[in-house]
């Protein structure tokens, strides 16, 4: 199917974009990697008056370690950069996730901060990012703000930008102890979205967590954060009691539907699955080796 009719515009500029974003309104759409948008106009379930290319735009195709320690990755990242990046190396679960993330030609074109303002509740990077408390930079007709992920995702589909907002930069703070961690996702074959999926990211001094983020993929309308369990593990010593019952909490903190891909059952004893073996991960990893 062919998508509807829509003008086309590639500025060079942020200014010129968001002139553009301020011109059309809500009849707008931004193009970074176009992964998601462009089948949703060839099903017409989008259809745009304008298209705002932003790949001529520069500067925005870097990640990069801030003097702060931060990873910070621009909107034109794609997916297959931080496949092969050195410096997710502190940042274990985005190290895991890159790999998995659709398909390689998916990877190729599409971009981690696309992927996260497109906000389906099947996205990889949704999940990874809200386990590690990340945020997004957002400019506006209003100026630059940044936007907790926890608060990015209002609901399906729907970042929380402002009108005439184009997010910029996603933004990982650094670990304040040895970084550890997983991301595991079940998908009926390569490429496909997740019918459950499971972030990880701990923090460890010796034996003990002193930070745990645990987000869900594909079980919810919205990216779960399963606070219960990440309270299970911070400040206690990781042992396979506490894994168990981190593993129980967080399937517990799903709100899946059962659908063809699985039952609601189903899903919630994915998820238990994977934070136990994420866990079990970090828990049989070398001293001071991430995991």
């Amino acid at each position: 199917m062919y998508p509807p009719r829509f003008a086309y515009e590639a500025p060079r500029s942020l200014d010129q974009a968001q002139a553009l974003l301020a011109e059309y309104g809500d009849e707008a759409k931004v193009l970074a990697g176009g992964q998601s948008l462009v089948p949703l106009l060839k099903l017409r379930f989008a259809a745009p008056a304008m298209l705002v290319d932003i790949n001529n735009v520069p500067d925005l195709e870097y990640h990069r370690t801030a003097s702060d320690g931060s990873l910070r990755v621009g909107a034109l990242c794609r997916h297959a950069d931080l496949e092969r990046s050195t410096l997710l190396a502190q940042f274990p679960v985005m190290a895991s996730a890159a790999p998995l993330v659709a398909d390689p030609v998916v990877r190729h074109r599409g971009t981690l901060v696309g992927s996260v303002c497109h906000a389906d509740p099947q996205g990889d990077w949704s999940a990874v990012l809200l386990a590690l408390d990340a945020s997004i930079v957002a400019v506006g007709p209003e100026g630059r703000r940044t936007i907790p992920m926890a608060e990015f995702v209002l609901g399906p589909f729907t970042p929380a930008l402002r009108p005439g907002e184009i997010a910029i930069e996603a933004v990982i703070p650094p670990p304040q102890h040895q970084p550890a961690g997983s991301y595991f996702k079940l998908e009926r074959r390569v490429g496909d979205f997740a019918t459950a999926g499971a972030a990880v990211a701990v923090e460890m001094d010796g034996s003990r967590v002193t930070r745990a983020g645990i987000a869900l993929t594909g079980v919810g309308t919205l990216g779960t954060r399963a606070t219960a369990a990440e309270e299970v593990l911070t400040g206690h010593e990781l042992t396979d009691g506490s894994i168990a019952e981190a593993a129980d909490a967080a399937a517990e903190s799903a709100s899946p539907q059962s659908d063809h891909r699985g039952s609601a059952q189903f899903k919630r004893h994915v998820v238990r699955t994977f934070v136990s073996r994420a866990l079990h991960r970090v828990l049989d990893a070398p001293a001071g080796k991430a995991a």
